[in-house]
């Protein structure tokens, strides 16, 4: 483990928090970095009752550190940094070791701060929770977001409806099946949250499916390293366009940090854009993309249930992918409302939730 001593001197004096340093009501930075003294080195220190006491040089200034503190952000030179949207802070799923859906009954989440902070916590770790009994009464989906963050409201509106529409500008306003996808990749930002509330399901088939993105990335990397790092380090372009809408954002099916460690999946065949690479490597994208589908399209992979009307499911729109299985006949209806948020404000409410505890 690192120690006080092997921190650079301008992180430690970067880091003070003591009320010269500090707002002592918001915790903000009160100098510039341009403000610390050039040539900044530790000249004492010494610890007492877990603190660490630095005494600075040239500018003589002093500080105290909690030990834990140090010890949570001083990891060892090979370790990566903590990074709670990277893959192994998740708890990464096939069907085999999901267990039960994670869920949570809507009366229960509203009254119950434990049973609120516990939902949320499966969005962040296991990338979805199911909310049950959520009044079928339309527009309640924004209702849902706005118990942990903000809608972001697209050329969609505030919400959209999933249904069968005459002149659909989206497949998903078809009855046709969707294959396992994320949803807006030709946003950028693309919203990192997407909210789906069942408000009546009575037609044959349309259930929907999940599948976790980081596990079948996790399994293209096992078996078949080649392919991993092609999606990964090539950017291609996704695009949307209607009559009042266009929309293209350009990135990597596979975003990895520095480190790595997977932290996004992009995956959706129906607005991917002609790729635009030399001949040879187009073909070795399309051996990668085409390995990538086969390992997303494994039933293994994917979680599948019916939606019932009072169903309100939160996903992480940039790890799980969604699908649904198609209509049989014309009979009965299915209406789903849904909405995009982002897991900053969810994230956010959690943090304050565990403060509580």
């Amino acid at each position: 483990m690192m120690t006080v001593l092997d921190a650079p001197a301008i992180w430690l004096r970067d880091n003070c928090s003591c009320a010269e340093c500090k707002h002592p009501d918001n915790g903000q930075k009160l100098f510039n970095i341009g403000d610390l003294a050039d040539g900044i080195r530790v000249d004492e220190t010494h610890e007492q009752d877990g603190e660490v006491h630095v005494r600075f040089a040239p500018d003589g200034h002093a500080s105290v550190f909690d030990s834990a503190w140090l010890r949570r952000w001083l990891p060892e030179a090979s370790e990566a940094p903590t990074d709670p949207r990277a893959e192994d802070a998740k708890q990464i799923w096939d069907v085999s070791d999901l267990g039960p859906l994670p869920e949570a009954s809507w009366e229960s989440y509203q009254r119950d701060p434990a049973v609120k902070a516990a939902a949320l916590e499966a969005v962040v770790r296991t990338g979805f929770v199911v909310l049950r009994g959520v009044e079928t009464t339309p527009r309640r989906v924004l209702d849902v977001a706005a118990t942990f963050g903000f809608v972001r409201t697209t050329n969609y509106g505030d919400l959209f409806d999933v249904r069968i529409e005459p002149n659909p500008i989206n497949l998903a306003f078809t009855g046709l099946p969707i294959t396992p996808h994320t949803d807006n990749p030709y946003r950028d930002p693309v919203p990192t949250l997407q909210i789906l509330h069942c408000l009546s399901n009575a037609a044959p088939g349309g259930d929907s499916g999940f599948v976790d993105g980081f596990k079948a990335a996790e399994v293209l990397r096992t078996e078949s390293p080649d392919a991993f790092d092609i999606l990964s380090g090539t950017e291609v372009t996704f695009r949307f366009v209607s009559e009042d809408t266009e929309l293209s954002a350009t990135r990597s099916m596979i975003d990895v940090d520095p480190y790595g460690r997977v932290r996004e999946v992009r995956f959706n065949n129906r607005s991917l854009q002609p790729v635009r690479l030399r001949p040879e490597d187009t073909e070795r994208f399309y051996v990668a993309y085409r390995a990538f589908a086969e390992v997303i399209n494994r039933p293994e992979h994917q979680v599948v249930f019916r939606m019932q009307p009072g169903d309100c499911v939160i996903f992480d729109n940039i790890r799980l992918l969604h699908a649904r299985t198609g209509f049989e006949g014309e009979a009965g209806e299915r209406h789903l409302q849904g909405c995009y948020a982002d897991l900053d404000g969810l994230e956010s409410t959690l943090a304050v939730l565990r403060r509580a505890r």
